[in-house]
Parts: structure tokens; sequence; C-alpha cells
């Protein structure tokens, strides 16, 4: 297994690591925000926009990232921040989820478009799939740090995970011996879904062109984005559930992505009626 840390240094017995999982997030925001600046530019708009937004979404979305953890983790009954607060905000003992970063990143976007007075429907939909595209090619920092793993299987493509790694009841060495039991890498699961789904949404924002309205594509990519987690979480062994049930709270997220994106696609075309003011049908190119 790859070492996490790439190199490490103190200075004033503070110990500074470069991580390979702090990389590889940064390389997926790097070539997603290069990408969301060609289908903002394709689509007509200022493209050089999402580097000036990046520097407030980036904070924002590792913040929020950090804070659904906690409180999924807390939902999920683990007690160690109620026990230890200030531990809230070591980050780089690890921790975050994408959803809470996507949630006050988004946000942040649309408030800094706003006042910048840009399209909002025409950002979105071109970062959309670049979402996608980012943290799949982040997701083999998890692989790294041996986490995001499923449980055991017998397939060809299970990886193995160190008895320090282990969690849950396969902590028992003896029942699951590390030179013999491999798990499902999860983790690789989603990140072939993401491409396959960027590859998708790009399609048909393409081939489709002349029936793309704005706000389609952001609301396709909800639906699948959702789905693809909601479907991923049954093989996940390190999530929360809800009570007692076989639902993990991140299923409970992505099934209403996925329904809420199913309706409002449905609403955009006229299929459905919904008490929700108009979009425009162009979008708004200064």
């Amino acid at each position: 297994m790859m070492d996490p840390v790439i190199f490490s240094f103190t200075i004033g017995g503070f110990n500074f690591a470069l991580r390979w999982y702090g990389v590889l997030v940064m390389l997926g925001v790097a070539v997603g925000a290069w990408f969301a600046e060609r289908e903002v530019k394709r689509r007509g708009g200022k493209g050089e926009a999402i580097w000036d937004a990046l520097i407030w979404i980036l904070p924002a979305g590792i913040i929020g990232a950090r804070l659904w953890y906690v409180v999924n983790a807390t939902l999920g009954g683990n007690q160690y921040y109620l026990q230890n607060p200030a531990q809230i905000f070591n980050i780089p003992q690890g921790g975050l989820h994408i959803y809470g970063g996507l949630v006050l990143g988004a946000l942040t976007m649309v408030i800094y478009l706003r006042r910048q007075k840009m399209d909002t429907w025409l950002f979105l939909d071109a970062a959309a799939p670049t979402v996608l595209l980012g943290q799949a090619l982040a997701r083999p920092a998890n692989f790294i740090n041996q986490e995001l793993y499923g449980p055991p299987t017998t397939w060809p493509w299970g990886i193995s995970i160190d008895a320090l790694h282990r969690i849950g009841e396969y902590t028992d060495l003896a029942k699951y011996p590390v030179e013999t039991t491999r798990f499902h890498p999860t983790f690789a699961y989603e990140m072939l879904w993401n491409f396959l789904a960027v590859a998708l949404i790009l399609y048909v924002a393409r081939r489709f062109s002349d029936r793309m309205k704005p706000g389609a594509v952001f609301f396709g990519w909800l639906v699948l984005a959702g789905l693809g987690r909601f479907l991923i979480e049954f093989v996940r062994t390190d999530q929360p559930h809800v009570g007692g049930s076989w639902i993990s709270t991140t299923q409970v997220v992505t099934l209403i992505m996925v329904l809420v994106g199913l309706l409002l696609l449905a609403w955009r075309y006229g299929k459905l009626k919904l008490p929700l003011p108009p979009l425009p049908e162009k979008y708004q190119v200064s």
C-alpha cells in the first residue's frame, strides 16, 4: 500500500504533512474548474468567472463537507464530536462528506453569481457534470487511505485492507484474516459511475443541444449523482443508518435528490405542473 503522506517536516514543534488525499482532491478541483470554464464559454458565458468564484467556493465547500461529516457521524450514534467538540475543527484528522461541500459550495456560488449579475442557471448547468468529474479524479485517495470500502468479496477486483484500517466486525482478524480477505472497493464503483454519468450528461447536452433548456443539465445531474450514490451505499460498511433500518442517512438524501431531479425535469419540459416560478427559455448572456 502507498504511504498516505508524500512528505512531512516539523517547524517549531508543529508538524506539516503533504498528503495524497489533499493533492488528489485539489487535482479534482482544478480539473473540474478548468472543464467548467470551458462549459461556461461553450454556452456563451464568461468562463473566467469560475476561477474568481472558486476563491469563495473552495473554503465554503471544505467547511460544509466537514460539518456534514460531523453531523452525519453524530446522527449515526458516534459521540466522539460531542465529547471532543474541538476535534470538529481538526480537518487534517480526516472526515469530509461530499454532499456538505456541494450544498454550501453551491450556495456560495449562487450568491457570488447574483452579486456579479451573472446567469445562475448557465453556471449550474456548466458546473454540474464537472463536479462528477472532479469527484471521480479524487477517489483514488480513498484507496491510498484504505477507506470507503465495502463488505468482503471473492470477486477478482477485491482489495486488501490492513488491520489498522478495519472497522466494525471486520476487525476480527480470526474471522477475516488480512492475508486472504478482500473487500469491495466502493470508492472505485463510485468513480466509474461518475465517469459514465459525466459522459452521458455531456452526450445528451450536445446531441440534443437544441432541446436543452436552462436548468435541465443540473436537474439531470441531481438524478444521476443521487442514483449512483444511493445504489453504492448498499455496499458501504461505514455509513450510519436511520434508526435500525436498512437505509443510511446518505441514502435518504440521495433518494430525495433523485426524486426532486425527476420532478423538476418533468416540470421543466411541461409534463408536470408545479407551483414554481418559471425559468427562462434561454441563458441570459451579457
